[in-house]
């Protein structure tokens, strides 16, 4: 099967020159969207503040109702900010010559490391180390022995999670893509497109939305 074809790889066919355009086309989006948004604020809402502020609403209302208004609130520019980075990232590969950065495992395999060591740091940082780690043991202390092996595995398993899932449906919905235009080059598939553009929002709000539970598990174990 041929490579998919790309506007930025009619300067270079290099993996790396495609994955890193693609990458800062999406942070730019973004950038510009934001800026939009806040350009010119009104009261009433319109236009790029109004999607923003629904977006913001929404994110903020999922971290509510998995930590708590507080930690929401202090954790709502992260998960809000990787939301819409990985959304963007997702739509690019909807349009016909360009390639989600989110199809290369590198994009997935980073964003994974960044969520997992940013809440084990806040996991310590909020409850100390040792109480932390003494989470890992579970409620049986004769059991210690074997809970605490199960639940780092666990947790490193999260970045396998967050990484390959990502990674695989993204990279998936581009070689369905590339099979669809292979096929009706010349009509508009309407179905397929209005689908690839749903799995793109769903693979950004289920990224989100397991960000969102790893932080309320690390900085809540008080109440387990």
């Amino acid at each position: 099967m041929p490579d998919l074809f790309t506007f930025f790889g009619i300067i270079s066919h290099n993996k790396e020159f495609i994955y890193i355009t693609h990458m800062l086309l999406s942070a730019g989006l973004a950038l510009m969207l934001v800026k939009s948004a806040m350009s010119n604020l009104q009261l009433v809402p319109k236009g790029a503040q109004n999607f923003m502020e629904a977006y913001l609403g929404g994110v903020l209302q999922m971290g509510i109702d998995v930590m708590g208004k507080e930690d929401a609130r202090r954790y709502l520019p992260l998960i809000a900010t990787i939301g819409l980075f990985v959304g963007i990232a997702n739509l690019i590969g909807v349009i016909p010559g360009f390639e989600a950065p989110t199809a290369f495992l590198e994009f997935a395999l980073t964003l994974a490391l960044v969520v997992f060591v940013y809440y084990n740091f806040e996991g310590i940082r909020r409850q100390g180390i040792v109480k932390y780690f003494k989470h890992f043991l579970g409620p049986v202390w004769w059991l210690y022995w074997l809970m605490f092996p199960i639940e780092i595995v666990s947790h490193f398993s999260r970045l396998v999670s967050l990484s390959f899932r990502l990674f695989g449906n993204v990279k998936g919905d581009d070689m369905f893509l590339m099979v669809i235009l292979m096929l009706a080059p010349w009509l508009l598939p309407m179905i397929p497109f209005a689908l690839l553009t749903f799995m793109a929002f769903l693979q950004a709000f289920i990224f989100m939305m397991l960000t969102t539970v790893y932080l309320g598990s690390a900085v809540a174990i008080e109440e387990h």
